[in-house]
């Protein structure tokens, strides 16, 4: 109805298809705030959105702008920003032409208020004043680059080390642009660097209520670890449940296949692939994977943020061990809902747990399915962004 108040979105990616957790925090997002608000939405891309996922967007915004990033424009915006002081993912995303349109739609739109998805795109709307703005920190970017520096070889680490100070003065530099601040976790929300970060509205990610609903399937995998295998923490992840916790259960005498589902993956993954380790890359519908798998590990030992890919195990049933740096933002209690590990002989004893104790088996998968259910189901957590923006 064209009474709804205007909300002016700027995200770094085009939110469809979800094979990244931006995207998919950003469409669930979108879905429940078009029931009050006129959506106009800009979006930074590297490739063509294709029509498909134009229209699973569409339907719930008023209007859809897209913004092509070149790489030509990157290498120049890369080199400028070695004179300046901001961090090198906000020059990634930033364009001067792109800069005046979305200024030009602002003045067009004059929207009720402006949801900025990720500080790389605070540059485009922290100077406008005529209307109230959200930024969506998601995650503390300062604490992932900094636990990148020790895992990273030398010739990069120099790298993460200059962008992990940047971006400790621009969390702390950018929220006083902002009139409402959110983030996914209380444990995120620790690493922003400012005197008033208590304010910020932690609003974890959620999980389609379909997750919950989906049919039961033959299990083709004793093991599954899924994600966006472009993605370093992902990467480091994969290799880990390869190459150290296989070889361990294998001499316990338990010979299990591996589904590492997800899309994107890097050289490293596909060169995981064996006669037991199957990698899939993108699927359709992530849900399958889940269904056809017994046991859900993530060995996450970098990284920030909530891991969807916990949620949607345990929505779907699966046991799930993982690490207690994935665990501290979902806060799941270890033993009863799910199982933690942080050393290879415990994951394995762990795995092995689920693999010869059906109770356990059985127990863990359930009570992990009805935490998810009544703590982080979408609607549940977008009616607190409906409340901050309204």
């Amino acid at each position: 109805m064209n009474d709804k108040p205007i909300l002016f979105m700027v995200l770094s990616r085009f939110p469809y298809p979800l094979e990244k957790g931006d995207k998919l925090r950003a469409f669930h997002q979108i879905k429940s705030l078009s029931e009050h608000f006129r959506i106009v939405l800009c979006c930074m891309t590297e490739i063509a959105v294709e029509e498909k996922a134009f229209q699973e967007v569409n339907r719930y915004c008023h209007e859809i702008h897209t913004f092509q990033l070149t790489k030509a424009g990157l290498l120049w915006q890369a080199a400028l920003t070695f004179l300046t002081n901001k961090p090198f993912q906000v020059a990634y995303f930033y364009r001067y032409r792109h800069f005046r349109k979305i200024r030009q739609l602002l003045q067009q739109h004059k929207p009720n208020h402006i949801f900025c998805q990720l500080l790389r795109m605070a540059e485009y709307v922290k100077d406008y004043h005529l209307c109230p703005k959200t930024i969506d920190y998601m995650d503390a970017l300062s604490k992932g680059m900094e636990r990148r520096i020790a895992t990273e070889p030398w010739y990069k680490s120099w790298f993460f080390s200059v962008e992990f100070k940047r971006l400790v003065r621009y969390e702390r530099a950018i929220f006083d642009y902002f009139e409402h601040k959110v983030i996914i976790s209380k444990q995120d929300l620790q690493f922003i660097h400012h005197p008033k970060r208590n304010d910020i509205v932690v609003i974890p990610n959620g999980v389609d209520e379909s997750f919950f609903e989906f049919p039961a399937t033959e299990k083709k995998y004793d093991l599954l670890f899924t994600g966006n295998f472009s993605y370093p923490p992902n990467i480091e992840g994969a290799c880990y449940l390869i190459h150290e916790i296989l070889p361990l259960l294998k001499k316990r005498g338990f010979n299990v296949s591996v589904l590492l589902s997800g899309a994107a993956p890097h050289s490293r993954v596909l060169s995981l692939a064996s006669d037991r380790v199957f990698v899939s890359g993108w699927v359709d519908d992530i849900r399958e994977s889940y269904a056809q798998s017994r046991i859900f590990v993530a060995p996450m030992f970098i990284g920030t943020g909530l891991q969807n890919k916990l949620l949607e195990a345990m929505a779907m049933g699966l046991p799930c061990i993982t690490t207690s740096l994935a665990n501290n933002a979902l806060g799941a209690t270890d033993g009863e809902n799910i199982l933690l590990a942080e050393q290879t002989e415990v994951f394995v004893e762990k795995i092995v747990v689920f693999l010869t104790q059906k109770g356990m088996f059985d127990e863990i998968g359930n009570k992990g399915q009805l935490f998810v259910k009544h703590n982080y189901s979408w609607s549940y957590q977008n009616e607190k962004l409906v409340k901050l923006l309204v």
